[in-house]
């Protein structure tokens, strides 16, 4: 199996707000990155957004512009999925089980055998992905958390068939990336997001019953100690991302009531209201 000095090359599939922090971080901590995306603005974008981290990385005298440079050119993009050859892939798609089980198929052919997968998947259960794969055990959960180039928890998520040896590594990558990892059983929602769900939910049930408005549950949760509220943080992680978990979750728990997803939230999706990243979520961020 693949131990942690054996990898040099790091591919992410999705150049989205996951996949772009994970591609910053592999390229910071040393490692050839490959960044793939369908949308070839996708990863113009991304590496955009890395750049402007990279700068106020600088800023705050945590980066070097040597660093930056040497982290740039550490990364390579590419639209044709069959050139993510790596040593560890990561997925960060869309929160959908046929396209996530597409991806790894191909990504299972072109890559060879002691290539370990895994996906950043952060609702969908790790056995039922790999269900469809031929090595089952060397494919495991790495669920980072959003902006992923600064938060430091990784969950690393075993599958039925993930071999001990697999999660162990990617457990040392992540703490190479300068996570911290955390060691979770295969279940929906893992702990973070099974955990969380409520914060979210009962806020969107409060303002669905019109108890407080959006402002006020926000800040009554800050004034409890939270750094932000329910909404902004929806707003911040992506309102569509976030009803995306909500509804995966909500079928994987066999539609219990306490996973039910939001009418309101399925209004903002609906609007193309995504948060921070359409300009208006449950805020406005028009400049």
């Amino acid at each position: 199996m693949l131990k942690l000095n054996d990898i040099k090359t790091i591919g992410i599939v999705g150049a989205g707000t996951m996949g772009l922090g994970i591609a910053q971080i592999s390229a910071m901590a040393g490692f050839k990155t490959i960044l793939f995306d369908i949308d070839e603005q996708m990863l113009v974008k991304a590496v955009q957004m890395i750049t402007k981290n990279l700068e106020k990385g600088i800023e705050r005298g945590e980066v070097t512009s040597d660093q930056k440079e040497e982290t740039l050119n550490r990364i390579t993009s590419v639209t044709n999925l069959d050139l993510v050859v790596a040593d560890v892939v990561v997925e960060a798609i869309v929160e959908k089980l046929s396209i996530k089980q597409q991806v790894f198929a191909t990504l299972e052919k072109v890559n060879i055998e002691h290539t370990i997968l895994a996906s950043n998947t952060s609702s969908i259960p790790i056995t039922q992905i790999a269900a469809e794969l031929q090595h089952p055990q060397r494919f495991v959960g790495m669920h980072f958390f959003n902006p992923a180039h600064i938060m430091k928890l990784v969950e690393v998520i075993s599958g039925v068939g993930t071999a001990p040896e697999v999660a162990a590594t990617i457990k040392e990558l992540a703490t190479k990336l300068g996570k911290v990892p955390v060691m979770a059983k295969d279940a929906p929602g893992f702990i973070v997001n099974r955990v969380a769900r409520h914060f979210y939910l009962e806020g969107l049930k409060l303002l669905e019953e019109g108890v407080a408005d959006v402002e006020t549950i926000d800040q009554l949760m800050q004034s409890s100690g939270f750094k932000m509220g329910p909404f902004q943080l929806m707003d911040l992680i992506g309102v569509d991302t976030n009803f995306s978990v909500t509804t995966s979750m909500f079928d994987a728990f066999y539609k219990d009531p306490k996973f039910r997803p939001s009418r309101i939230q399925q209004q903002k999706v609906d609007a193309g209201h995504h948060g921070r990243k359409s300009g208006q979520g449950f805020y406005s961020y028009e400049k």
